[in-house]
This record gives structure tokens, sequence and C-alpha cells, in this order.
């Protein structure tokens, strides 16, 4: 951890909506004039889409496990950088458009399902900021989580995340209902032991609860509205960011504490309680900086 290189994690599984936090932080970073270096999760994964095809045919391999992803280097980088302010990246192109974009920037071949060469952080950037899946990952090799200075993790209750992820996956990916649940299935032991455990070790949780039914997530036709949820915000250690709980309570209306550590408050205002929190936050990461 550093104070000098602050490096900030959103964590989430497939499907989970860690687009969302993402897109706070984006806001926050560009009202605040702050240079962060951005890392994609899906550059760790250890290979390209055709060869985990084939991993996944012959050894059961799922994105969710330590087989397929490169804890090693993520742990590198998040040290180095909380050390140095420097580190290697890449990126995995998801679509045509990606590639096209990259090809032209490092004049390189790729296709999409492949990464770009490793290359160079920028310099000078003020943070380093992760969002995938594996931000706050233990195993008995690796401790990525000990370089994290503010990890977030966005968990929606499981069932309202396989309604997301299914949706997502048939809408934008064209992929069919039969292979997103085996592919729920086959990454679940991943997911129980490797996905999480990672929300116990993030410094604030946002979980979406849905207020319609969603028992039977394989046949819901539609994912349920942020009216129609609420978010429930949970501190490990308010103390730690000096979370100011009656201000918040003012500040979001309708929202409520459930616990001492934990605020509710409508799904509708999930982005904006996302920047009014983290907002001074990271404000105070730029004044400990220097």
């Amino acid at each position: 951890m550093s104070k000098k290189h602050p490096v900030v994690v959103v964590t989430g599984s497939s499907g989970a909506g860690t687009t969302t936090v993402k897109r706070a932080f984006e806001h926050i970073f560009l009202r605040e004039g702050i240079n962060a270096a951005i890392i994609e999760g899906d550059s760790f994964h250890r290979y390209d889409r055709a060869e985990m095809k084939v991993k996944m045919a012959e050894e059961g391999l799922s994105h969710f496990g330590p087989e397929a992803n490169c804890f090693d280097k993520l742990e590198e980088l998040f040290r180095t950088y909380g050390e140095t302010g420097t580190g290697k990246k890449r990126y995995y192109l998801h679509s045509p458009e990606e590639a096209e974009e990259h090809n032209a920037r490092l004049g390189t071949d790729k296709k999409p399902g492949e990464f770009t060469p490793w290359e160079d952080l920028p310099e000078n950037t003020d943070l380093l900021f992760y969002e995938g899946l594996h931000g706050m990952v233990v195993t008995e090799e690796h401790n990525v989580a000990q370089h994290v200075d503010l990890g977030v993790g966005v968990v929606p209750i499981v069932n309202l995340e396989w309604i997301q992820k299914i949706h997502r996956d048939s809408k934008e990916r064209g992929y069919s209902a039969e292979a997103i649940v085996d592919t729920i299935l086959r990454r679940m032991p991943d997911y129980i032991k490797h996905i999480t455990p990672q929300f116990s070790r993030t410094d604030i949780n946002f979980q979406r609860v849905a207020t319609v039914d969603t028992s039977n997530p394989f046949i819901a036709r539609d994912i349920p509205t942020p009216d129609e949820s609420f978010v429930v915000i949970r501190f490990a250690d308010p103390a730690k960011f000096d979370i100011d709980f009656p201000y918040l309570l003012n500040m979001i209306p309708n929202s409520f504490m459930s616990r001492r550590n934990t605020i509710v408050v409508p799904g509708g205002k999930m982005g904006y309680a996302m920047e009014i929190i983290l907002g001074p936050i990271i404000d105070r990461m730029m004044e400990q900086r220097g």
C-alpha cells in the first residue's frame, strides 16, 4: 500500500455491474483533474479466446480460477506501482473496434480475442485504477489484496447477478441461454473459492437487491430496473475513511441505516451515492500524496 502511488480497485463477478462503479470513478477523475492509469482485469487472463476454448473443453478451466489468470503479474503490477508509480499493462481485444484502435496505435495486427503486447504504463500518473474479477484475490501463492489502498466490491445478490449476466451475454455476445447456464455451472467452484472471498477484504461493497421476484433467474424476461431495487452499501471500517453517515442520509433521499456500518439507498441513486461517497476518499488520497 502506498500514499505516493495509491492503487484503487473495483472488483466484481462477470455481470455484476462493475461498469457502473467504473463510470462513477471516471466522473470523479475528470472533475478533479486526476490522471489515472487504467487497468482492465481481462488483460491478466492467461489465455486468449481461442486458447481458452481449448482449455475449457479439455480441462474445464474457468476465467474465475488461478489456472486461467496471471495472478503473479497482477500482484507484481500492484506492488511495483505502489513502490515506483510504474509497471506493465496490456489490453485484451474484445471487439473488432478495439482491435482496430490498438493496431493503429501499436502497429500490430492483432485480432479480437487476442492480447496486445505488454507496454509501460504512462508516466506521472496520480493513481492506478483496476476494474475486473480479481482485484482483491488471495491464494496460497499470491496476495494481490495486500497492495490495494481502496478496494470496492460490486456484489448484486446472486440471482440478480445471473439475470444480468444471462441478458448481457445473450444480447451483446450472442450466446444461447443453454451455453450461459453451462458457463455459470462450470464456474461455480471457482466462484465460491476465488470470487466471493474477495468481498470480505474490500473496504466498501455495493450490493444491489431487487424488490421484485428474481427467484428463478433463468426464466426472467428482463433485468429489474434501478427503481425496482435498493443498494446496500457496507463499509468494512467507516473510521478508515471518516464516513459521515448523517451527511449521507441527508444527501441521499429515502436512504436509511440498516446497521452501524451499512447504509441502504434507492437503486436509482446508486451512481449518485457512489460519487458522493468515493469522491472525498479520492480527494483525500490526492492530498496525502502531496
